[in-house]
Protein backbone atom coordinates (compact mmCIF):
# COMPACT_ATOMS: atom_id res chain seq x y z
CA UNK A 1 0.00 0.00 0.00
CA UNK A 2 3.10 2.15 0.63
CA UNK A 3 4.07 1.78 -2.28
CA UNK A 4 0.97 2.30 -4.58
CA UNK A 5 0.90 6.19 -2.51
CA UNK A 6 4.66 6.78 -3.74
CA UNK A 7 3.67 5.87 -7.22
CA UNK A 8 0.73 8.28 -7.02
CA UNK A 9 3.07 10.99 -5.45
CA UNK A 10 5.18 10.66 -8.19
CA UNK A 11 2.98 10.28 -11.09
CA UNK A 12 1.59 13.44 -9.49
CA UNK A 13 4.75 15.35 -9.14
CA UNK A 14 4.81 14.09 -12.74
CA UNK A 15 1.88 15.05 -14.37
CA UNK A 16 2.06 18.60 -12.33
CA UNK A 17 5.13 19.97 -13.52
CA UNK A 18 3.46 21.55 -16.70
CA UNK A 19 1.26 23.38 -14.43
CA UNK A 20 3.89 23.96 -12.30
CA UNK A 21 6.54 25.61 -14.93
CA UNK A 22 3.55 27.37 -16.67
CA UNK A 23 2.53 29.44 -13.31
CA UNK A 24 6.09 30.28 -12.45
CA UNK A 25 6.61 31.66 -15.51
CA UNK A 26 3.43 33.83 -15.97
CA UNK A 27 2.15 34.33 -12.92
CA UNK A 28 3.44 35.62 -9.53
CA UNK A 29 5.72 33.71 -6.97
CA UNK A 30 3.04 33.25 -4.58
CA UNK A 31 1.04 31.75 -7.30
CA UNK A 32 4.08 29.24 -8.46
CA UNK A 33 4.25 28.00 -4.64
CA UNK A 34 0.72 27.32 -4.23
CA UNK A 35 0.55 25.11 -7.50
CA UNK A 36 3.34 23.05 -6.30
CA UNK A 37 1.73 22.54 -2.49
CA UNK A 38 -1.69 21.52 -4.75
CA UNK A 39 0.03 19.25 -6.82
CA UNK A 40 1.46 17.37 -3.74
CA UNK A 41 -1.14 17.37 -1.59
CA UNK A 42 -3.79 16.64 -4.85
CA UNK A 43 -1.25 13.82 -6.22
CA UNK A 44 -1.52 12.10 -2.40
CA UNK A 45 -5.30 12.63 -2.38
CA UNK A 46 -6.73 11.47 -5.52
CA UNK A 47 -3.59 10.61 -8.05
CA UNK A 48 -3.50 12.32 -11.21
CA UNK A 49 -6.51 13.56 -11.61
CA UNK A 50 -6.13 14.96 -7.82
CA UNK A 51 -3.11 16.48 -9.08
CA UNK A 52 -4.28 18.47 -11.80
CA UNK A 53 -6.61 19.57 -9.46
CA UNK A 54 -4.64 20.15 -6.72
CA UNK A 55 -2.76 22.58 -9.09
CA UNK A 56 -5.62 24.65 -10.12
CA UNK A 57 -6.68 25.12 -6.64
CA UNK A 58 -2.86 25.75 -5.02
CA UNK A 59 -3.10 28.06 -7.75
CA UNK A 60 -5.77 29.87 -6.65
CA UNK A 61 -4.62 30.45 -2.99
CA UNK A 62 -1.41 31.51 -4.14
CA UNK A 63 -3.36 34.40 -5.98
CA UNK A 64 -5.10 34.97 -2.78
CA UNK A 65 -1.66 36.14 -0.79
CA UNK A 66 -0.43 38.03 -3.91
CA UNK A 67 -3.51 40.41 -4.13
CA UNK A 68 -3.19 39.93 -0.04
CA UNK A 69 -0.04 41.25 -0.32
CA UNK A 70 -0.44 43.97 -2.86
CA UNK A 71 -3.18 45.34 -0.45
CA UNK A 72 -0.86 45.17 2.58
CA UNK A 73 2.01 47.16 0.11
CA UNK A 74 -0.71 49.70 -1.19
CA UNK A 75 -2.08 50.77 2.46
CA UNK A 76 2.01 50.81 3.61
CA UNK A 77 2.19 53.37 0.78
CA UNK A 78 -0.89 55.48 1.98
CA UNK A 79 -0.24 55.38 5.38
CA UNK A 80 3.93 56.53 4.41
CA UNK A 81 1.77 59.30 2.54
CA UNK A 82 -0.45 59.90 5.56
CA UNK A 83 2.54 60.58 7.72
CA UNK A 84 4.21 62.84 5.08
CA UNK A 85 1.15 65.24 4.53
CA UNK A 86 0.63 64.99 8.57
CA UNK A 87 4.21 65.99 9.24
CA UNK A 88 4.10 69.08 6.12
CA UNK A 89 0.73 70.31 7.66
CA UNK A 90 2.79 70.44 11.38
CA UNK A 91 5.32 72.15 9.74
CA UNK A 92 2.90 74.76 8.25
CA UNK A 93 1.47 74.79 11.82
CA UNK A 94 4.64 75.58 13.64
CA UNK A 95 5.23 78.14 10.68
CA UNK A 96 1.94 79.87 11.59
CA UNK A 97 2.38 80.08 15.36
CA UNK A 98 5.65 81.74 14.60
CA UNK A 99 4.21 84.32 12.19
CA UNK A 100 1.34 84.65 14.77
CA UNK A 101 3.94 85.16 17.73
CA UNK A 102 6.10 87.44 15.85
CA UNK A 103 2.79 90.12 15.05
CA UNK A 104 1.44 89.87 18.47
CA UNK A 105 5.07 91.48 19.66
CA UNK A 106 5.00 94.15 16.85
CA UNK A 107 1.25 94.64 17.88
CA UNK A 108 2.62 95.41 21.84
CA UNK A 109 5.36 97.49 20.12
CA UNK A 110 2.71 100.11 19.11
CA UNK A 111 0.44 99.99 21.60
CA UNK A 112 3.04 101.38 23.66
CA UNK A 113 4.00 103.68 21.21
CA UNK A 114 0.60 105.21 20.67
CA UNK A 115 -0.11 104.70 24.50
CA UNK A 116 1.77 108.48 25.47
CA UNK A 117 -0.39 109.91 23.14
CA UNK A 118 -3.61 108.27 23.83
CA UNK A 119 -3.42 109.07 27.61
CA UNK A 120 -2.98 112.96 26.33
CA UNK A 121 -6.00 113.19 24.71
CA UNK A 122 -7.96 111.01 27.29
CA UNK A 123 -6.45 113.35 29.99
CA UNK A 124 -8.89 116.29 27.93
CA UNK A 125 -11.48 113.49 27.38
CA UNK A 126 -12.87 111.86 23.86
CA UNK A 127 -16.24 112.66 23.37
CA UNK A 128 -18.61 110.34 20.38
CA UNK A 129 -22.15 110.12 20.17
CA UNK A 130 -23.92 107.53 18.89
CA UNK A 131 -27.34 108.07 16.87
CA UNK A 132 -30.78 106.51 17.18
CA UNK A 133 -33.82 106.75 15.22
CA UNK A 134 -37.69 108.70 15.93
CA UNK A 135 -38.68 106.82 18.72
CA UNK A 136 -36.07 104.35 19.32
CA UNK A 137 -33.71 103.40 22.10
CA UNK A 138 -32.08 100.86 20.45
CA UNK A 139 -28.67 101.56 17.98
CA UNK A 140 -29.28 100.26 14.51
CA UNK A 141 -26.99 97.09 13.59
CA UNK A 142 -24.12 99.17 11.58
CA UNK A 143 -24.01 101.38 15.17
CA UNK A 144 -24.19 98.88 17.42
CA UNK A 145 -21.46 96.65 15.90
CA UNK A 146 -18.60 99.70 15.61
CA UNK A 147 -19.82 100.17 19.49
CA UNK A 148 -18.99 96.28 20.46
CA UNK A 149 -15.55 96.43 18.68
CA UNK A 150 -15.06 99.71 20.67
CA UNK A 151 -16.01 98.18 23.67
CA UNK A 152 -13.55 94.94 23.55
CA UNK A 153 -10.92 97.37 22.97
CA UNK A 154 -11.87 99.36 26.33
CA UNK A 155 -12.13 96.41 27.82
CA UNK A 156 -8.40 95.83 27.78
CA UNK A 157 -7.78 99.19 29.41
CA UNK A 158 -8.97 99.20 32.73
CA UNK A 159 -7.88 103.03 33.68
CA UNK A 160 -10.33 104.11 31.03
CA UNK A 161 -13.23 104.83 31.93
CA UNK A 162 -17.25 105.89 30.36
CA UNK A 163 -19.69 108.20 31.15
CA UNK A 164 -22.88 108.39 28.97
CA UNK A 165 -24.94 111.73 28.66
CA UNK A 166 -28.28 110.49 27.05
CA UNK A 167 -30.98 113.00 24.35
CA UNK A 168 -34.28 113.43 22.68
CA UNK A 169 -35.18 115.57 20.32
CA UNK A 170 -38.01 118.50 21.47
CA UNK A 171 -40.77 116.41 19.43
CA UNK A 172 -43.19 115.10 21.75
CA UNK A 173 -43.95 114.95 25.50
CA UNK A 174 -41.50 116.24 27.81
CA UNK A 175 -41.55 113.68 30.50
CA UNK A 176 -41.88 110.85 27.88
CA UNK A 177 -38.47 111.85 26.21
CA UNK A 178 -37.34 112.09 29.78
CA UNK A 179 -37.54 108.76 30.21
CA UNK A 180 -36.52 107.99 26.43
CA UNK A 181 -32.94 109.21 26.90
CA UNK A 182 -32.46 107.34 29.75
CA UNK A 183 -33.38 103.90 28.27
CA UNK A 184 -31.00 104.82 24.85
CA UNK A 185 -28.30 105.30 28.62
CA UNK A 186 -29.35 102.01 29.86
CA UNK A 187 -28.92 100.54 26.35
CA UNK A 188 -25.39 101.51 25.94
CA UNK A 189 -24.43 101.21 29.26
CA UNK A 190 -25.54 97.38 28.52
CA UNK A 191 -23.60 97.09 25.25
CA UNK A 192 -20.86 98.24 27.13
CA UNK A 193 -21.01 95.69 30.13
CA UNK A 194 -21.86 93.19 28.04
CA UNK A 195 -18.43 93.32 26.05
CA UNK A 196 -16.67 92.85 29.31
CA UNK A 197 -16.69 96.41 30.73
CA UNK A 198 -17.21 96.39 34.46
CA UNK A 199 -20.36 98.44 35.16
CA UNK A 200 -18.46 100.22 37.98
CA UNK A 201 -16.27 102.18 35.37
CA UNK A 202 -19.30 103.29 33.51
CA UNK A 203 -21.36 106.24 34.93
CA UNK A 204 -24.35 107.59 33.03
CA UNK A 205 -27.03 110.62 33.00
CA UNK A 206 -30.66 111.19 31.00
CA UNK A 207 -30.81 114.50 30.29
CA UNK A 208 -34.34 114.22 28.39
CA UNK A 209 -35.00 116.79 25.54
CA UNK A 210 -32.06 118.53 23.34
CA UNK A 211 -33.46 121.61 21.35
CA UNK A 212 -31.76 121.77 17.91
CA UNK A 213 -30.20 124.74 16.20
CA UNK A 214 -33.40 124.64 13.64
CA UNK A 215 -36.65 122.82 13.53
CA UNK A 216 -35.80 120.51 11.29
CA UNK A 217 -35.72 116.93 10.32
CA UNK A 218 -31.80 116.73 9.77
CA UNK A 219 -31.16 118.76 13.14
CA UNK A 220 -33.43 116.42 15.00
CA UNK A 221 -31.74 113.66 13.85
CA UNK A 222 -28.47 115.03 15.56
CA UNK A 223 -30.45 115.21 18.90
CA UNK A 224 -31.40 111.45 18.90
CA UNK A 225 -27.91 110.42 21.16
CA UNK A 226 -26.03 109.21 23.46
CA UNK A 227 -23.07 110.95 23.98
CA UNK A 228 -19.76 108.93 24.76
CA UNK A 229 -17.19 110.20 26.39
CA UNK A 230 -13.78 108.54 27.32
CA UNK A 231 -11.13 109.71 30.23
CA UNK A 232 -8.87 109.21 32.99
CA UNK A 233 -9.22 109.88 36.39
CA UNK A 234 -12.15 111.10 38.56
CA UNK A 235 -13.82 113.28 35.72
CA UNK A 236 -12.83 114.34 32.18
CA UNK A 237 -11.86 117.59 31.89
CA UNK A 238 -14.85 119.37 30.13
CA UNK A 239 -18.44 118.94 30.37
CA UNK A 240 -20.86 116.84 28.25
CA UNK A 241 -22.03 118.68 25.69
CA UNK A 242 -25.99 119.15 25.72
CA UNK A 243 -26.15 121.16 22.42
Amino acid sequence: MIRNIAKTMMLGLVLGIPAVSAYANDGSKEEGTGAGIGVVIGGVAGGPVGAILGAAFGAKIGDAFHQRGEQVDSLSASLKGSREELADLQGDIAALEETLRSKDGELSELRELARPELLSLLAAGIEMDLLFRTDEYVLSESTGTRLQQLAGSLAANPDIRIRLDGYADERGDETYNQKLSLRRVEHVRDVLVGAGIPQARISGSAHGESPAAEPNLDNFALERRVSLTLYLGNAPSFAANPR
